[in-house]
C-alpha cells in the first residue's frame, strides 16, 4: 500500500514553497531582525513580514493550511504536512508569511466550522486575507490547565449576554500588533456533567472589562507575538457569541487540537532539519586540536543520530496525518498523541547537540538555535504537555490488553 503519495498539486506547492523560502524568507531573516533591533520594541511587526506575506499571496502560496476548498487550497493532513515542515524551518517567518501561523489556523478552523455569519465576516474574512490576528484564551494560573476540565473563569448568563470574570495567561498572539479577537473557553455551567461544563466565546481583544497585564517571556524570549496573561472583569458577551451553543467547549477544544499538533509536529522537524544543516555546516569549518569536528567520531554519531530521528519521527507523523485523513481523529488518538511527544523531544535534542557543534556561539542570536531551543521545550508544555498525552496512549493500551483477557477469559 503506498501511504504516503500525494497528489501532483500537493508536491508543486511543495515545490513552490521551497523556492519561496530560498529565494525570499531566509534571504529576509538579517533584515527582519535587523527591524526589529532598530524597533525597540519586541512586538514591533516589522515591514519586512509585509512585504513577505505579499510575495506569498502572490505566488499562491496563502491559506495553505485551510483544508476547505474555497478559503484554502483544500489541501488533506497528509498533503498540508510537509508545508508545515518547510514554514517550520523559519519559525519566525515562514508561517505568518503563508498565513499558517497558530493559533490563527486553529482559530480559523473554529470559526469556519462553528462560527455565525456575523462571526465569519466580521472576523475569519481578515483572518483569511492576513489583516488581523487572533488568539485562543484557555490556559490559567490558578489551575493545572493540562486538564482542560479544571478552567475556571466563569461565564454566567445575564439575559441576553454573558458576564465573563476570571484570568487567563499564555493567551499566544494576543499582543501582536494585529491582533484583534479571542476565542475564550471558560465555564459556563459547573453542574454540566463534566465535559459539558465548558463553552467558547469570540470575544473582541477591546472589550470593556479585558485587561493585557503583562507578556510573559518564554526562557527569557518576549516572542513578537507575545504570550499574555489577561483578565476578565465584567466582560459582557452577546448570546450570538457562543460557539456552537452552550457546553459546547470542550468537544470545540478536541476538534481545534488534532490538526494543530500535526502543524506543530511538522514545524518542529523542520526547526530540526535545519539544526542539522547548521550543525554540519559548522562541523565542517571548526578544527581543534588539528583535526575538523566533522572527522570526529562523536559528531559523526551526533550527525547520524540526527537523520535516523528525525526520517522515524516524520514517518510516524505522516502516519498520523494520514490517518486523520482516512479514519478520522478520534481513531488516530494513540499516533496523534504520540507524535505530540515524539516531535519535540526529537527536535530539541538535534538542536542542544547543534548548539554544542557551535559553542558559545550557539547560545547567542548569531544563529537560530538557542531560540529554536527555547521554543521546542516550552512546545512540550502547548496543546498538553508530554505526560498528559503519554497518559492517553497507555489508558488506549491498557483498553486494548483488558479486551483481550476478557475474550480469551
Amino acid at each position: 500500500m503506498d501511504v504516503f503519495t500525494v497528489s501532483d498539486r500537493a508536491q508543486r506547492y511543495q515545490r513552490d514553497l521551497l523556492d519561496f523560502m530560498d529565494e525570499c524568507v531566509y534571504p529576509a531573516e538579517p533584515e527582519y531582525e535587523k527591524q526589529m533591533a532598530t524597533s525597540g520594541d519586541p512586538h514591533h511587526h516589522p515591514q519586512i513580514l509585509e512585504d513577505l506575506k505579499a510575495e506569498a499571496r502572490g505566488r499562491g502560496l496563502w491559506n495553505l493550511f485551510h483544508p476547505h476548498p474555497g478559503l484554502g487550497p483544500g489541501l488533506t493532513n497528509l498533503e498540508y504536512a510537509p508545508l508545515a515542515e518547510i514554514m517550520g524551518r523559519s519559525p519566525h517567518l515562514g508561517p505568518e508569511a503563508c498565513n499558517c501561523s497558530a493559533p490563527d489556523t486553529g482559530n480559523m478552523e473554529v470559526l469556519t466550522l462553528f462560527g455565525t455569519e456575523e462571526h465569519r465576516e466580521r472576523w475569519l474574512e481578515p483572518l483569511l486575507a492576513g489583516t488581523i490576528r487572533s488568539a485562543f484564551a484557555m490556559t490559567e494560573p490558578a489551575v493545572a490547565s493540562s486538564d482542560a476540565t479544571n478552567i475556571q473563569l466563569r461565564m454566567e448568563r445575564d439575559g441576553d449576554h454573558y458576564v465573563l470574570n476570571g484570568r487567563k495567561w499564555f493567551a499566544s498572539n494576543a499582543l501582536h500588533k494585529n491582533c484583534k479577537v479571542l476565542i475564550v473557553m471558560g465555564k459556563t455551567d459547573p453542574d454540566a456533567p463534566t465535559h459539558r461544563q465548558q463553552s467558547m466565546m469570540v470575544v473582541p481583544i477591546d472589550a470593556p472589562g479585558i485587561t493585557v497585564v503583562r507578556n510573559l517571556p518564554v526562557f527569557g524570549y518576549a516572542d513578537r507575538e507575545g504570550h499574555a496573561e489577561v483578565d476578565f472583569t465584567d466582560v459582557r458577551v452577546p448570546v450570538a457569541d457562543v460557539l456552537k451553543g452552550e457546553g459546547e467547549g470542550f468537544a470545540i477544544s478536541q476538534a481545534r487540537l488534532g490538526p494543530g499538533r500535526i502543524h506543530h509536529c511538522m514545524r518542529a522537524i523542520g526547526m530540526a532539519e535545519r539544526a542539522l544543516e547548521l550543525m554540519c555546516a559548522r562541523a565542517e569549518t571548526r578544527i581543534t586540536f588539528g583535526q575538523k569536528l566533522s572527522e570526529r567520531a562523536n559528531i559523526q554519531d551526533w550527525i547520524a543520530e540526527a537523520r535516523i530521528d528525525i526520517e522515524r519521527t516524520r514517518l510516524l507523523t505522516l502516519k498520523a496525518a494520514w490517518m486523520m485523513d482516512t479514519v478520522g481523529n478520534k481513531a488516530a488518538r494513540t499516533e496523534i498523541a504520540a507524535i505530540k511527544v515524539a516531535a519535540p523531544e526529537m527536535a530539541l535534542r538535534i538542536v542542544d547537540r547543534a548548539i554544542q557543534v557551535h559553542g558559545g556561539a550557539g547560545v547567542t542570536e548569531d544563529f537560530p538555535l538557542a531560540s529554536m531551543y527555547a521554543h521546542l521545550r516550552t512546545l512540550r508544555l502547548a496543546d498538553g504537555p508530554d505526560e498528559v498525552h503519554k497518559r492517553t496512549i497507555a489508558q488506549i493500551e491498557l483498553r486494548k490488553a483488558r479486551v483481550h483477557t476478557a475474550a480469551g477469559a
